[in-house]
């Protein structure tokens, strides 16, 4: 652990000395980014021996704190988790250097790196005081990146709504520790092992705590809320950050303190694997409403969890009826899918932000026409479209090939009902899969073809090569992920075997090889090139013609007669979405009786966010605000009251020990 150790000390020194008042502001950026890269460099070293090792390593101090130990743990299930943690932490890092230069936020950096050391100690905690503070601390860092911008109400609206709903979840999860430490006697997880007694009732108790307390971090639906309104607030790097990175903490959260628990119940899969497709509709659909194009990524952020979770819940439901073998399919469809998501998801969020960045705008219809003057950032978030629709040569297919494989061997070993279920779900799977393709050529089409839809997109310009070499990095692990899927799996295998030690012979490559998905690729990739040279060799000798797009019958048709962002998805809107999810349209006002103008206004929004959430959101806060007039009610009596009190609890506390 000790190049785990040294990340975090580079980390720590970069975001305190970035924090001082110095008078260049480019001294923060270098000091804070530079320790930043170096940080996670180290902290890629710790992962890939833990990883590599295949055993365990403790640390552990005494502390006077209750309940415990100081402990850390780095086992197969942290190192995994770790190893995406660090490179798209380096990613966003590289990437920030040039995205941030003009943004005038002097502690980025600070709140950059410390969020990086609390989301690994997360992952490493081996007490659950520990686990709390750093999870704390992750919530509060993240929370001051949303709000970079915080001279913009929108951003400041949406870093209350993300701080709510992280401790609301928060909420469930000390009520789990609680009850979890008075049963086993202890915080530590070594004494965790005890829950492992419980009777069923008491188990499933503490299973929905974890999962309302983990679901709200990890955009289960319907717990969503925050991500849409989070992503567009924060920078991208850090939108790649939290959609790639933080919300699987949540879920490696939920997969070591289930692994506490007694053997699931076959509901507790059931639970999770609706909770999990409804998302995954609900995600996908939602982000084809979306014209800002990072909320319609943050939306595809709730579909892949759900898939993450429907594949969790289906190995639940498999161990716990003895299908051994679907379960391990399970098992690691959601495991290289939480790895391949990381990848491809940051790749998007960076390449959005370059869009952003290059033209101005965050809604597609005031871009288009930016492949031809942003080329190599449009070919790039052309590869991440792919690896998110699940086409080779990327590794997108490759998780997703392995839940598709779990749910047909539960469909076909199943009979009567039991069997239709995995295979609805197989139905519903696909369904989500082409409504990717939708959204991904949706936001191709729009933003990157035709022509220039506003002034800005006109004079749109490339991005740096930091911002470039960051994006690169993240597109050539999504091809070498698709092109080496056996690697994947042997990666994936060092956290399942943990989790589920009856699967060892999958992730060993015994049971199912995944090698011909890496030839498929490499074939299809040969002849991606193949045919992209005989284009270029072709115009080289002149023989390809070139002539303007018809423009049905007008010499210079205008951009405004294209497809929108909202026309290109109405035949989904109306043909397939339910209800709740049609968009509204409000005329806006004309003029005169023969009006030359007429504009109307087209809103998507989220109905379990405006209809439950924000309600409850505003009432906890006008709650909270009331409490706070009578607790600080500026009388100096009621204010030595609380001292005293707090003296007498402290030396009860003291004489208790």
């Amino acid at each position: 652990m000790n190049f785990l150790f040294l990340s975090w000390l580079l980390l720590g020194l970069g975001a305190c000395t970035a924090s001082l008042p110095w008078r260049s502001s480019k001294i923060p950026a270098i000091l804070g980014g530079g320790s930043a890269v170096l940080g996670c460099l180290s902290g890629l070293i710790a992962a890939g021996q833990g990883l590599i090792a295949g055993k365990a390593e403790t640390f552990s101090l005494p502390w006077s704190m209750p309940g415990g130990s100081f402990s850390l743990r780095l086992d197969g299930l942290s190192a995994f988790f770790l190893l995406p943690l660090f490179i798209v932490g380096l990613a966003g890092a590289v990437y920030a250097t040039e995205y941030m230069q003009k943004e005038k936020a002097p502690l980025h950096w600070t709140w950059y790196n410390f969020l990086l050391v609390s989301m690994a100690m997360v992952v490493t905690a081996a007490n659950g005081l520990l686990f709390l503070f750093a999870w704390e601390c992750m919530s509060l860092t993240s929370f001051f990146l949303v709000i970079t911008e915080f001279n913009l109400a929108e951003a400041v609206a949406a870093g209350w709504t993300y701080l709510l709903a992280t401790h609301l979840g928060a909420a469930f999860l000390f009520a789990f520790f609680l009850t979890a430490g008075a049963f086993s006697g202890s915080l530590d997880f070594s004494s965790f092992h005890l829950l492992g007694k419980l009777s069923v009732p008491v188990a499933s108790a503490l299973f929905l705590l974890l999962l309302v307390g983990f679901g709200s971090k990890a955009g289960i639906f319907p717990f969503h809320v925050w991500l849409p309104d989070a992503h567009p607030a924060a920078p991208s790097h850090v939108s790649a950050i939290m959609s790639g990175v933080m919300v699987k903490t949540a879920i490696y959260g939920l997969l070591r303190m289930c692994s506490f628990l007694p053997v699931s119940p076959v509901w507790w899969g059931g639970l999770l694997m609706a909770l999990g497709i409804i998302g995954a509709l609900f995600g996908i659909a939602m982000a084809a409403l979306q014209r800002d194009v990072k909320r319609g990524l943050a939306y595809s952020t709730v579909e892949n969890v759900g898939i993450i979770i429907l594949a969790l819940g289906f190995w639940m439901q498999s161990r716990a009826a003895g299908q051994h073998l679907i379960a391990a399919l399970a098992l690691a469809g959601a495991l290289i899918h939480l790895l391949n998501h990381t990848l491809f998801k940051s790749l998007l969020f960076l390449g959005a932000g370059s869009l952003i960045h290059g033209s101005g705008s965050r809604n597609l219809n005031h871009m288009g026409g930016l492949m031809r003057r942003m080329p190599v950032t449009s070919l790039l978030i052309v590869c991440g479209g792919m690896a998110i629709s699940a086409l080779p040569p990327f590794n997108g297919l490759v998780g997703e090939w392995f839940i598709y494989r779990a749910l047909l061997g539960g469909g076909s070993t199943l009979s009567g009902l039991g069997g239709f279920f995995p295979a609805a779900l197989l139905g519903l799977l696909a369904l989500v899969g082409g409504m990717v393709i939708i959204v991904m050529t949706r936001i191709i089409g729009i933003a990157l073809a035709g022509s220039p839809r506003s002034p800005e997109a006109a004079q749109a310009h490339e991005a740096g090569w930091p911002m470039l070499s960051a994006m690169t990095v993240m597109a050539l692990l999504c091809l070498a992920g698709g092109l080496a899927p056996v690697l994947l799996l042997r990666v994936a295998g060092q956290a399942g075997v943990l989790l589920d030690p009856d699967s060892a012979n999958l992730f060993a490559g015994q049971d199912i090889n995944p090698w011909w998905l890496g030839m498929m690729a490499f074939m299809l990739l040969g002849s991606l090139l193949a045919a992209f040279s005989f284009s270029r060799w072709r115009q080289r000798r002149g023989t390809v013609a070139a002539a303007n797009t018809w423009g049905c019958g007008f010499a210079f048709p205008a951009s405004r007669m294209a497809y929108s962002a909202e026309s290109y998805t109405e035949l989904a809107q109306s043909g397939m979405f339910c209800s709740c999810l049609i968009p509204e349209s409000k005329d806006g006002q004309t003029v005169g009786y023969f009006p030359l103008i007429r504009s109307f206004v087209f809103t998507a929004p989220d109905p379990l966010l405006e209809k439950f959430f924000r309600p409850l959101f505003q009432w906890t806060a006008g709650y909270c605000r009331r409490c706070c007039c009578r607790l600080q009610s500026g009388n100096l009596h009621i204010y030595l009251f609380y001292v005293f009190s707090a003296t007498i609890l402290l030396l009860f506390w003291a004489w208790q020990r």
